[in-house]
């Protein structure tokens, strides 16, 4: 199975930053009625979550080194897990079914690229979220996937751990964690807990990636998408989209572009005068998108 890791991937190699591989629904509609169709337009979204010394964190983590950078990718499938649109119907009146959709292929192929991952970008280990002990099929299947692959690189360590677990691991050892794979669900709570570490979901930049497709977008969504009252109020933070956009232009092959984009966000925040109020400030969605023009190269 080929696995090509996206540029904009590169720009957040390193030690000291937590990536996490989630299988989760597609962004754009699969060309075929059947919902097992093996090729989705998009089947990897990966968030960066950076935390920076200028954003006031809600405990003290930005003084721990382990902690200034998380990075969070997120693989996406429409077939795979619970959190799906077409998951439930009527038993009776008061009852419904929700189904949790596992299939070998997608779990192969995002445990294919968590590794890929890892290797490409000198990781040292992955660790696999899941809940096999109640979705003993669903989920079993998805880390005997993740185990055949794992067989494949032995310079890379693998863990499996429960999410529940993960996600209080996550809060008070974060540095445990280098490359996390998992399905659908518990990526999407892991990766809205990694950001509200980082300093919230306003600073983490997401790009889904498929075979042919790209859309890029705010890598996590808790309390404030969908928000019209942040939008009536231009309170929105803007810097998710400037980073998102950074990753864009690194897929379309526009490294340069993309590192005056970043070194001018990160040089707004690192001055702290033009902050919305997610991050402290009181500033506008305009005046910090202004600051970040006035601050390119």
């Amino acid at each position: 199975m080929q696995m090509s890791i996206p540029a904009f991937c590169e720009q957040f190699s390193g030690a000291g930053r937590v990536v996490v591989l989630i299988a989760r629904a597609s962004k754009l509609p699969c060309p075929s009625p059947n919902v097992f169709d093996p090729h989705p337009h998009l089947f990897c979204l990966v968030v960066a979550c950076q935390s920076s010394n200028s954003v006031r964190l809600r405990h003290c983590w930005q003084l721990l080194p382990y902690c200034d950078f998380f990075e969070v990718a997120i693989g996406d499938r429409p077939t795979s897990g619970l959190f799906r649109k077409a998951h439930a119907s009527a038993v009776t009146h008061r009852d419904v079914l929700s189904c949790a959709v596992m299939t070998k292929f997608c779990s192969e192929r995002i445990a294919k690229y968590a590794f890929e991952y890892a290797y490409l970008n000198n990781r040292k280990v992955v660790t696999a979220v899941h809940k096999a002990n109640i979705m003993k099929l669903a989920d079993g299947l998805f880390l005997e996937s993740c185990r055949e692959v794992a067989s494949k690189y032995p310079g890379i360590k693998y863990n499996e751990i429960i999410v529940d677990n993960c996600c209080m691991q996550l809060v008070s050892k974060p540095e445990q964690f280098d490359v996390m794979v998992t399905p659908n669900l518990y990526g999407n709570l892991v990766a809205n807990t990694a950001a509200g570490i980082a300093g919230g979901t306003g600073v983490m930049p997401g790009g889904n990636v498929g075979a042919d497709h790209a859309v890029f977008e705010q890598g996590a969504s808790a309390g404030n998408v969908g928000n019209e009252k942040i939008l009536e109020q231009k309170k929105a933070n803007p810097v998710a989209l400037f980073l998102s956009s950074a990753m864009m232009l690194r897929h379309l092959q526009f490294p340069s572009f993309a590192d005056r984009l970043e070194t001018s966000v990160k040089r707004v925040i690192a001055e702290g005068k033009c902050m919305t109020k997610d991050l402290g400030g009181q500033s506008t969605t305009q005046e910090v998108t202004d600051a970040v023009i006035a601050n390119l190269d």
